[in-house]
């Protein structure tokens, strides 16, 4: 099923009255800190001024723009196509029964959604320190729609600029400490887009947002090679490849004709498939230091993995194909070695922490989706995580991040391993 299929689901769209009311509850209180927070998987609504000045002037014309319909709805108007999602999700702050994959309008999403101030108000009141930030439903969760829609190619590359400016420049620059740069990439070449990994590299970004499954896009896939000048720059300047679920266009589903619930309860299954399809591209074995980030994926899968892979390597590798044979580590340790993996509500999963490996869960809370655990990810995490070490707790609350993405470190951490 692709997003697009998703987003017209019956099951998924506002339960509304024909009036179109929008409910915004009122301000949470500002939640009691416990420990420090860096949220690895958060989305930007794209504002509707995200384009302006960034684009060449012989661009200026068809660069992506809002426009209201009739009905009172906004909608963004790119490649002569109108997206009328303009808020993907984007449905914290409202309650739940109308939670959906809309808004359509930008006055129906806490303005935390598409406005870095309030977003930074925000984060405040759920005690997040760092974030980052995935693209919304205009350019997709890989600016696919930005740079692979358009024929005329140097108006795509262009789309591409624009965004990623806009992003560093407007988002993250409103306090660098506060959010962590993470770019779309380029596409359509993989050596051009090792080219923008680089410049982007000593422009400050940290991340880049890639598919996790390029052939579902019609792609060359992870085992062709294709890919392997973009791995590398990302290695050579220690991008962090961020895959979200979802970023291939598509979600895993069952029966045709079963429950839209089904889509959701599964959502984490394309973590375990990509991780799979990574590993054994061999991808991380070419390039050893490249950093590979699962975002909205859940951890509760990864110890399970871990075993079935170390049972196949003891058993099958060599009855099923060579792919392994005479690589050292073992595919297991490669998955240790060059993969993160990201809790978002995961209580149950922490016990099995040293076999996925403290050091490389990380924390999310998904603002402003339905998912999202805002304005209680504080509480969440200290009931999840009151067990652990202190050490732990910090390692995994913030340590692994600011590590894996060479962030800078809060100047006054919360301790964590307290009680408020």
């Amino acid at each position: 099923m692709s997003l697009e299929d998703l987003q017209r689901s019956d099951a998924l769209r506002a339960r509304r009255m024909p009036s179109r009311s929008v409910t915004l509850l009122p301000d949470p209180e500002p939640r009691t800190p416990w420990a420090t927070i860096v949220s690895v998987d958060d989305h930007v609504v794209e504002p509707p001024d995200a384009f302006a000045g960034r684009v060449p002037r012989r661009f200026t014309d068809a660069a992506p723009r809002i426009v209201e319909a009739d009905d009172g709805t906004q909608a963004w108007l790119w490649n002569d196509q109108l997206l009328p999602n303009v808020g993907f999700n984007a449905v914290v702050g409202r309650p739940v029964r109308e939670h959906s994959m809309e808004p359509t309008r930008f006055d129906e999403m806490r303005r935390g959604a598409w406005d870095v101030t309030e977003r930074l108000r925000d984060m405040d009141i759920n005690g997040v320190w760092a974030s980052v930030c995935f693209p919304s439903f205009l350019p997709g969760f890989v600016g696919q729609r930005l740079t692979l829609w358009p024929q005329d190619e140097d108006l795509a590359f262009a789309m591409l600029r624009a965004y990623n400016d806009w992003h560093l420049d407007a988002w993250c620059a409103a306090d660098f400490d506060r959010f962590i740069p993470n770019q779309i990439p380029w596409l359509r070449d993989p050596v051009r887009a090792g080219d923008e990994i680089r410049r982007n590299a000593a422009s400050g970004f940290k991340a880049v947002t890639f598919t996790e499954a390029p052939h579902l896009m019609n792609l060359p896939s992870l085992h062709s090679g294709h890919w392997d000048p973009f791995f590398a720059a990302c290695e050579e300047t220690e991008t962090v490849v961020c895959l979200h679920v979802g970023s291939s266009g598509t979600t895993p589903t069952t029966a045709p004709d079963a429950p839209a619930v089904t889509v959701g309860v599964l959502f984490f299954g394309y973590a375990m498939f990509a991780a799979v399809d990574w590993l054994y591209s061999k991808v991380p074995v070419r390039f050893p230091r490249l950093k590979i980030c699962l975002s909205e994926g859940g951890i509760g899968w990864v110890a399970g993995l871990i075993d079935r892979i170390d049972h196949i390597h003891r058993h099958g590798d060599e009855i099923l194909d060579d792919t392994w044979r005479g690589i050292e580590p073992s595919p297991s340790d490669v998955l240790r070695r060059n993969f993160w993996f990201c809790a978002i509500d995961d209580e149950s999963s922490y016990a099995n922490r040293h076999v996925i490996g403290v050091e490389n869960i990380l924390v999310e809370s998904d603002y402003p989706h339905s998912d999202s655990t805002w304005p209680d990810t504080q509480a969440l995490l200290q009931r999840h995580l009151a067990a652990l070490p202190t050490t732990e707790q910090r390692q995994i609350c913030w340590q692994n991040a600011v590590s894996l993405f060479r962030h800078a470190q809060p100047s006054r951490p919360e301790p964590a391993g307290t009680t408020p």
